[in-house]
């Protein structure tokens, strides 16, 4: 098994565990970094092994258009290219269904993308989307899926879960095959989105036929797309009550820190999220107190530090005062101070939910961000 679980909560259905990748274990929950194009927004590797962000995420796709997979594959992977000692995810891509710049149309074999740099079409396939993330090096990577918006019918939803379930199927079949020679410990792991939208059936539909296809790792996506909380937190665990335990779950696009904690308290593992740096770059910054929009004018002639709990070195070194002055000037190192210290701040976050779960106190965590966060 891939996956080992360490210690669970006894209040809530949060666990902390390990997963066992190429690149070595990771421990879980934990939160990823979006590095798109192999960089965060204002962040460099070295910002990512600082905050000790030991796991990031890429999109295949925009890679596979520029630099392209060969220039990444013979660097030796996106890990290597970027010059980043952690372990890295890929999307497949499913997500830019969500851009008008970039989706064309779903078909029953692929979808129809436009290059927005040449505006040449590209059909991609399940199996192709495979080539190109094994190609990629990533450590885990995603099924290529169908992603439905939330205000989408629901029989468009359904049509969605029904092409998600067909090329899951193609997608595993083919990355099997490509790794067939390759030893277990040194494989790629790949991991099937459970999509639905807010539909209790369909989120059992799709949770259903991908287990029978027994992946190492399941993802749900489809959510944070402005739908509301409880419906979000719903689908969760109607998906938990059908995965079993000893798969590792992965809630997509997720990045507030008492969404993070409702989630670990719903049993998820791990989470990506833009939202924490695209918060930081229009002034919403994360603290242990609550959150701090840096821009209003009462932080004008305010010298003390952002956050006298957090050990990063934007707190450490800067008034909010400063911060403030960077960003209504949109100094990019503004931009890179805020970006820096949102992630820090939900790095440790993670780090404090794993130890809570393991000392028997997570609920005391979360009932803490309860109090002073909300969503």
């Amino acid at each position: 098994m891939r996956f080992e679980i360490i210690a669970k909560d006894d209040k809530t259905k949060a666990r902390t565990g390990k997963l066992m990748t190429k690149s070595g274990p990771i421990e879980t929950p934990f939160f990823m970094p979006v590095a798109t194009k192999t960089a965060g927004k204002h962040i460099s590797s070295d910002d990512l092994e600082i905050m000790q962000a030991d796991t990031i995420i890429s999109n295949s796709f925009i890679l596979f258009l520029r630099p392209g997979v060969e220039v990444i594959k013979n660097k030796g992977g996106i890990a290597k290219f970027m010059a980043y000692h952690g372990k890295v995810f890929t999307d497949s891509g499913g997500f830019q269904m969500y851009s008008p710049a970039l989706y064309l149309s779903s078909e029953e074999f692929g979808v129809n993308f436009r290059n927005p740099y040449s505006g040449e079409k590209i059909f991609m396939t399940p199996e192709e989307n495979m080539e190109i993330q094994i190609g990629l090096g990533s450590d885990v990577a995603m099924c290529l899926d169908t992603m439905p918006m939330i205000e989408e019918s629901k029989e468009s939803i359904k049509e969605a879960v029904r092409k998600t379930t067909l090329w899951a199927k193609r997608c595993k079949k083919h990355h099997d095959f490509v790794q067939k020679d390759i030893p277990d410990s040194n494989r790629q792991i790949l991991f099937g989105i459970i999509q639905g939208g807010i539909h209790k059936d369909l989120r059992e539909e799709s949770a259903r036929e991908l287990l029978a296809i027994d992946f190492e790792g399941y993802s749900i996506g489809g959510l944070a797309l402005g739908e509301p909380k409880k419906d979000e937190y719903r689908m969760i665990e109607t998906v938990k009550s059908i995965i079993p335990e000893n798969k590792p779950i992965y809630l997509m696009g997720i990045g507030h820190p008492l969404e993070l904690l409702e989630a670990i308290s719903r049993g998820i593992d791990m989470f990506d999220s833009r939202f924490p740096t695209k918060s930081a770059r229009h002034g919403t910054l994360f603290t242990s107190s609550g959150k701090v929009t840096i821009t209003n004018l009462q932080y004008k002639n305010d010298s003390n530090p952002l956050d006298l709990e957090c050990d990063c070195f934007v707190c450490k070194k800067y008034g909010k005062a400063y911060l403030r002055h960077l960003l209504i000037e949109e100094e990019p190192v503004g931009m890179r101070f805020a970006s820096y210290h949102n992630l820090f701040f939900l790095q440790k976050l993670m780090r404090d939910a794993r130890e809570a779960i393991k000392a028997g106190t997570f609920s005391k965590l979360l009932e803490k961000y309860r109090k002073i966060y909300t969503e």
